[in-house]
């Protein structure tokens, strides 16, 4: 009788092991793929490595949102993003808010060991169209290129943000 009480035993918590990990909404390698963005960061100025920032990205929901928070080199400026794979349309959506009033939607994919998310077209005070695109790249020494960068119509770039995160351990043992 002994035996079959931990027979049985064994097998409930089996069932229940398969359940739970059957009950992951999130898991799958497209949820995963900007995990490597995950960490407290120091963040630099990629052309001349002045300090651009801080950075915490963390995971929440279930595993289903990476969110950011944000805290600028200059005083006083803070923002957030909420960064998830959307099932639906099969891409990735960002949302950032930040304390001046700001906001920026982007949409995209995972391409190799990047992160590209691009905005809907909008308007400048010049009357010209124009997109957002930011690039997440996940280099070999850890570090995180993000490069900000805003397209004209003609395709021209002109460069908003190009910043280096380093991990805030390997930061402090430059």
């Amino acid at each position: 009788m002994h035996k079959i009480t931990i027979i049985l035993s064994c097998f409930f918590q089996l069932v229940l092991f398969a359940q739970d990990s059957q009950n992951c909404n999130c898991c799958s390698e497209n949820h995963r793929a900007f995990d490597f963005w995950i960490g407290e960061w120091e963040v630099i100025n990629s052309k001349d490595g002045s300090p651009a920032g801080s950075s915490a990205i963390s995971k929440g929901e279930g595993g289903c949102v990476v969110r950011e928070n944000w805290t600028s080199a200059n005083a006083g400026y803070t923002g957030t993003s909420l960064n998830f794979f959307n099932a639906q349309t099969n891409q990735w959506e960002q949302l950032w808010v930040d304390n001046a009033g700001a906001s920026l939607k982007l949409k995209g994919n995972r391409v190799e060991n990047q992160i590209i998310l691009t905005s809907e077209e909008f308007t400048k005070a010049d009357g010209k169209p124009y997109k957002n695109r930011i690039t997440w790249t996940k280099n070999d020494d850890g570090t995180v290129r993000q490069l900000w960068e805003v397209l004209d119509e003609e395709g021209n770039v002109s460069i908003a943000f190009d910043g280096l995160y380093l991990k805030v351990l390997n930061a402090k043992n430059r």
